[in-house]
């Protein structure tokens, strides 16, 4: 048996694979939803609202979205339905971080609330977050190509997507390609992350820590970390998934880990997805 299955089973799931719906989310600074779905829905393309989603549908189309004057214009993304939630967990208000924002999903849609600084420390993905800012038409942004660790400045709303081995819906053979010491190295710099990310956080101020990781070490290990090291507490999240888990692989972990959310595939019809909401006290 995959050592990833096993792991999966001690946590009482199994890795179904699922077919993944295509999804886009409104550019609410352009158009409405309703806007929208009358005006995509003219040219043929089947339109639903997620229920669990603000400003997001499942789409079907006979043609490729991508040419539609639509996209062109700005008025949608294509964005996973789980990786919205996180921004919707925030819920920022003036101005907020975004740690690690390339290709731009989340930053952009954290610029339909707030005023956003995004940073990005991969020079080949810099690209993508400027071309989604510019097509999307948001100037409430600013940008910067840099290691999020050099970021000095404070904020009462961060978002740390943090860079994460990924999972099995994400990746062909992800079981076969991955590693515990690959699993190990990522959890080593996400502390790394949260640790400067929980320093840039005002008194008070909310951070969300999300990774498409479904394993412990990168996820509730993580948020182990933080309770353990800094002046931090989780909140209860409302959104789908499982509860974060309170004991896997022989350790006990903070009982309020409960609060953090598991969106397992072939629960949630998603990708795989951790959420955690944290408090400065």
């Amino acid at each position: 048996m995959n050592i990833f299955v096993e792991r999966y089973k001690q946590m009482g799931e199994h890795p179904d694979f699922v077919k993944l719906r295509k999804v886009i989310r409104v550019n609410t600074r352009k158009i409405t939803a309703e806007a929208l779905k009358e005006r995509l829905e003219k040219k043929e393309v089947i339109m639903e609202r997620i229920p669990f989603l603000d400003n997001a549908f499942w789409v079907k189309a006979k043609f490729n979205l991508v040419s539609s004057p639509e996209y062109l214009l700005g008025l949608f993304y294509f964005q996973e339905a789980a990786a919205q939630i996180a921004v919707e967990v925030l819920k920022p208000k003036g101005l907020a971080l975004d740690c690690c924002a390339a290709p731009g999903g989340k930053t952009t849609q954290m610029a339909e609330r707030c005023d956003v600084i995004a940073i990005e420390n991969r020079a080949d993905r810099f690209p993508a977050l400027e071309n989604n800012i510019e097509r999307l038409g948001l100037r409430n942004i600013i940008a910067y190509q840099m290691d999020f660790r050099e970021v000095q400045k404070k904020f009462d709303y961060i978002l740390l997507d943090a860079p994460c081995s990924g999972n099995y819906m994400l990746e062909e053979n992800w079981m076969q390609r991955n590693s515990l010491k690959r699993i190990e190295e990522r959890s080593n710099l996400q502390k790394e992350l949260i640790a400067h990310a929980v320093s840039l956080l005002n008194k008070d101020g909310v951070l969300v820590y999300s990774t498409c990781s479904l394993e412990p070490e990168e996820d509730e290990f993580v948020m182990q970390f933080a309770l353990e090291n800094f002046p931090v507490k989780l909140e209860k999240i409302e959104c789908i998934g499982d509860k974060g888990l309170t004991e896997i692989f022989g350790k006990k972990l903070d009982p309020s880990m409960k609060h953090c959310r598991r969106l397992w595939p072939h629960k949630t019809n998603t990708i795989g997805f951790f959420l955690a909401r944290l408090r400065k006290c």
